[in-house]
């Protein structure tokens, strides 16, 4: 079992780490009172395998009850459970600027303070933490794609790069309205239809004679080209910039033929390229 215990200073970018740790498979808790970790270890334990990656943070906002931290962690000793802690910081004038975007209070905010002497009143009291951390993550001036690398490097080695953002090419039909969860959309109603073709119209797009009769045209094949250079180019930008599913959206009239087969063979050009790629077809069994 793998536990890892994240602490830090707030405003440092925890959640951030989290979301990150969950995107490789972590279960996480969030914000866990100091005096529940060695129970919440038993109950992984026993949980059969159920939870061999976890990760939770705790941290100075758990207030006086946060000092019972280091009771915790001998408790967790004398159960020999092992655990590993990650602490996140940053200087104290990326915290400030980072709290004046979000509006929101610092947690060792005292009535008369300033938000420098808060944080730095934090730090004071973290440092102990950040002594008996294992590893160490400072997020000054770190952009989240940079951040997200450092953490799957300490705990996702053996990821591939490749696999870190997995992609969905759906099928629709704008008269049932664009995918919500869409990142890319491209429409294809500029393709010959195959719906007033005579014996197609009752077909889909995965068949064979419709799926030709859409792609036998130069326009089919100048458009395939000028999609898979793009998605080429794009793809490993969206996995430098930190992102973890991509939804690209091909949309015809009534989401059947058109759409259908411009999706399948995006979908196959992807894994070509050695992307884990799935295709949906949203509204193609509509009447």
């Amino acid at each position: 079992m793998e536990f890892l215990i994240v602490s830090g200073l707030s405003g440092a970018g925890k959640s951030t780490v989290m979301s990150i740790l969950e995107d490789s498979g972590f279960f996480c808790v969030d914000n866990l009172p100091p005096v529940l970790i060695p129970k919440f270890a038993e109950v992984c334990l026993a949980g059969a395998g159920a939870y061999e990656r976890v990760a939770m943070v705790c941290d100075i906002r758990g207030g006086k009850n946060f000092d019972s931290l280091f009771d915790a962690l001998n408790t967790l000793n004398v159960m020999k459970f092992e655990y590993k802690i990650l602490f996140v910081e940053a200087d104290t004038a990326s915290i400030i600027k980072r709290y004046k975007e979000t509006r929101r209070l610092h947690p060792m905010m005292r009535e008369g303070d300033s938000l420098t002497q808060a944080v730095e009143r934090e730090r004071v009291a973290m440092e102990l933490v950040r002594k008996r951390a294992e590893y160490v993550i400072t997020t000054t001036a770190l952009p989240v794609q940079k951040l997200r690398g450092q953490v799957l490097d300490m705990f996702a080695p053996n990821r591939r790069t490749t696999n870190e953002m997995s992609v969905s090419v759906t099928s629709f039909g704008f008269k049932y309205g664009i995918p919500l969860e869409a990142d890319l959309v491209f429409d294809v109603r500029f393709l010959p239809n195959p719906f007033y073709i005579e014996g197609m119209r009752q077909l889909t797009g995965l068949e064979p004679n419709v799926r030709d009769y859409v792609f036998n045209c130069k326009e089919a094949q100048e458009f395939m080209g000028h999609l898979q250079s793009m998605i080429a180019f794009l793809l490993p930008h969206f996995i430098e910039e930190g992102k973890s599913a991509l939804v690209i959206a091909i949309g015809c009239t009534g989401g059947r033929h058109r759409s259908v087969a411009v999706t399948r063979a995006l979908t196959e050009y992807i894994q070509t390229l050695g992307h884990p790629a799935s295709e949906i077809h949203r509204d193609m069994t509509r009447a």
